[in-house]
């Protein structure tokens, strides 16, 4: 019964993250700012996003993301507001154009630039000429041919 107890408390954990002093009044706001808010990443938490965080500055967040909606910012808007204020490290899910393009390209690229040069690799070592290897003489040939006999 206990663990029952816990298992429940830790699955609603995360929904107490949001106050109700910072829940709007007005539904299809708040709507809004739980949607903005689980994709801002906690600058303090890692991968946490603010919506589920207890940390204060997810709380500043939050407020910051209802205060937007209330002076009628749209959601790209809100979301442009806070990364100008706190960088793209900020998101959850980074953008994958100007300088971020570099970086998601470049796994991609290095994977390719591996296999090419494995491919590389493996067509000169058979190809190469096989080094240490001598050819039998006659003698040893004959002497092989007899013991292969028997």
């Amino acid at each position: 019964m206990k663990r029952l107890v816990f298992i429940m408390l830790m699955l609603a954990a995360p929904a107490l993250a949001v106050q109700p002093d910072e829940v709007l009044p007005n539904q299809i706001l708040e709507t809004r700012a739980r949607l903005i808010s689980k994709d801002l990443r906690c600058l303090v938490c890692r991968n946490e996003n603010i919506d589920e965080s207890n940390a204060d500055i997810a709380r500043d967040l939050r407020l910051l993301v209802r205060e937007r909606l209330v002076a009628g910012d749209s959601d790209p808007e809100v979301i442009e507001f806070i990364v100008a204020r706190y960088g793209e490290y900020v998101l959850l899910n980074p953008q994958t154009g100007g300088s971020n393009l570099v970086l998601w390209a470049s796994g991609p690229a290095m994977l390719i630039f591996a296999l090419g040069m494995g491919g590389i690799y493996l067509r000169r070592r058979s190809t190469a000429p096989k080094q240490g290897e001598v050819p039998l003489t006659d003698e040893e040939k004959s002497r092989l041919d007899e013991i292969l006999q028997d």
